[in-house]
């Protein structure tokens, strides 16, 4: 059994991603307030009289208690605090996005009180405004914040070579651990190329327009991949497979979120 002193007693936290474990049991990945990512089993839960079989989801504040000093702990509690509506639609597809970045880019226990409640911001804000600008406007903001809290703060006020502040007229090229430096000469195929006003309208967090919001999206996408490696975000393939099945005109304000 583990000791008393290896349990951790009602911590906020958010289930991740939850999948089968042996017959009856799942395993739990959790963001949690204080302990950053926590991997847990969760014995029973599949069971159809298990308190914690409909208490175990995705978006919804929790408490947890756990117990163990191995890499996977064991489950002891879960219970519901509610506070947050259930994201649906185009919001539950963002959701799943910034799980998937938090699964794929945190170490396990590894601290991030601060990102923790920029991520539970963000569930609250996808939720409350569902226009596209404002949800593409939300992932933006998490993305930055992400990439600060492991160290890999995005450089987005001056010129990495010069020093001088960022030309909204002016086309940069954004040097991976650098940050922008204005293009003089051909493009580095390693490099994106961005416009000087996104930059600026990503440390403003604010995006006036469709083609700034795009472009955001694909220094974005660019810069996180590099971090990523050989890693993929795969629910930015679900969110491109379901706009494709919409009329015309829809898909491409739901592509402008991811």
């Amino acid at each position: 059994m583990p000791q008393l002193r290896d349990r951790r007693d009602d911590e906020p936290a958010f289930v991740l991603h939850a999948y089968p474990y042996k017959e009856t049991s799942l395993i739990v990945e959790a963001f949690t307030e204080r302990y950053g990512r926590v991997a847990m089993v969760a014995k029973g839960a599949k069971r159809p009289r298990s308190e914690m079989r409909g208490v175990l989801q995705a978006f919804q504040p929790l408490t947890l208690s756990w117990a163990g000093s191995g890499e996977l702990k064991t489950l002891v509690k879960a219970e519901w605090i509610g506070g947050l509506p259930l994201p649906k639609g185009a919001a539950l597809l963002c959701g799943f996005y910034l799980n998937e970045l938090l699964l794929k880019l945190l170490a396990r226990e590894d601290p991030h009180p601060n990102l923790w409640l920029d991520y539970e911001r963000a569930l609250a804000a996808l939720v409350a405004d569902d226009t596209p600008s404002q949800q593409a406007a939300t992932l933006r903001r998490f993305e930055l914040r992400l990439l600060a809290e492991l160290g890999y703060a995005v450089s987005l006020a001056r010129d990495a070579s010069t020093g001088e502040p960022i030309d909204a007229s002016q086309r940069y090229h954004y040097a991976f651990d650098r940050g922008p430096i204005r293009m003089a000469a051909e493009p580095r195929p390693a490099w994106p190329i961005v416009h000087g006003g996104t930059l600026i309208a990503l440390a403003n967090e604010r995006f006036d327009d469709a083609d700034t919001a795009a472009e955001a999206k694909r220094l974005m996408r660019g810069i996180l991949d590099h971090y990523l490696e050989e890693r993929r975000i795969f629910s930015r393939r679900v969110v491109q497979d379901l706009a494709a099945l919409e009329e015309e005109g829809e898909p491409q304000e739901r592509k402008e979120r991811t």
